[in-house]
């Protein structure tokens, strides 16, 4: 049993023998699919796919909200990259700007978050979630399309803020299989982000609490390897920068770009890679199933 989502005109289907109501909700049944559990998964896929279409539907429209997104890092590149770059330090020589993309990179995909908590409250504030759940939908539906179409979302983001790094001299000399598996964790931490999102966007009452998220997310960022290597701050806070997912996914991403920075005298940045990996999967283990069963308890 499934549903289709028209969203120029709200929510809304016909049933298989074509009566709707009036409000623009219905359902539409299909006799050629299983009832079991591949029939019970087929329209979970249909249903997941159908609001991931819904959301990319909605950045058609307002194309200008992806560079927005992208406003902060290359507003961040240019200052620190031209402005203050002169008088940053690379451990063991480099130019800052090749130091400083990878963590751009990594502090785009983590910053995504707040995107994501953002439009799942907007969603729940105006009462789409309530009916999404009161339509014969997967329950995993919702948050498995809104995972997925951020992460379309944060591939386009990465492409985009990739080129403006090409343009301002960054290269990426590590080949193109390490390259790829740079890029590959910089989405995997997105997607672990993502879940993390969600959870927050059910739990948090309105848009205005999404929002303070940033006073949260920022001092994470910051307390990081992103523009200065752990190496170079105070004993005391050195170990906290080190530990930091963030950090993992910046140090993982120098080495396998072949830029400036990487590695350095702990165990999680020698093993960054496997950080790299370990951590957006242990976020995703504890975010993914909260954030599902805090969608399904909301219709209890």
């Amino acid at each position: 049993m499934s549903s289709t989502i028209n969203d120029t005109a709200g929510i809304g289907t016909g049933t298989g023998t074509g009566t709707g109501t009036g409000v623009g909700i219905g359902t539409g049944n299909s006799t050629g699919i299983a009832t079991g559990t591949a029939g019970r998964a087929y329209w979970a896929c249909v249903d997941s796919l159908t609001l991931v279409r819904r959301t990319l539907l909605n950045y058609r429209r307002r194309p200008s909200a992806i560079l927005w997104q992208l406003g902060f890092p290359i507003v961040s590149v240019l200052l620190y990259g031209f402005v203050f770059g002169s008088a940053m330090l690379v451990p063991g020589g480099g130019d800052y700007r090749e130091f400083l993309m990878p963590g751009m990179f990594t502090m785009t995909m983590a910053f995504g978050l707040m995107n994501t908590a953002a439009a799942v409250v907007s969603d729940s504030g105006k009462g789409v979630v309530d009916r999404f759940r009161s339509m014969p939908m997967a329950p995993s539906a919702f948050p498995t399309g809104r995972s997925l179409s951020d992460l379309m979302i944060a591939a386009a983001e990465l492409a985009i803020l990739a080129a403006t790094a090409l343009a301002i001299g960054w290269t990426s000399d590590g080949g193109a299989g390490a390259t790829a598996v740079g890029f590959g964790l910089l989405l995997l931490l997105r997607f672990s982000m993502i879940w993390v999102g969600v959870w927050c966007g059910l739990v948090l009452p309105n848009t205005e609490a999404a929002g303070a998220l940033y006073a949260v997310i920022f001092p994470v960022t910051m307390i990081s390897s992103v523009y200065v290597a752990p190496t170079l701050m105070p004993s005391w806070l050195a170990p906290v920068a080190a530990w930091n997912p963030i950090s993992s996914t910046v140090t993982a991403t120098r080495e396998l770009f072949g830029n400036p920075g990487a590695g350095g005298g702990s165990w999680v940045e020698q093993h960054a890679v496997l950080m790299a990996f370990a951590w957006p999967l242990a976020i995703t283990a504890v975010f993914l199933p909260l954030a599902v069963r805090r969608y399904q308890s909301l219709s209890r």
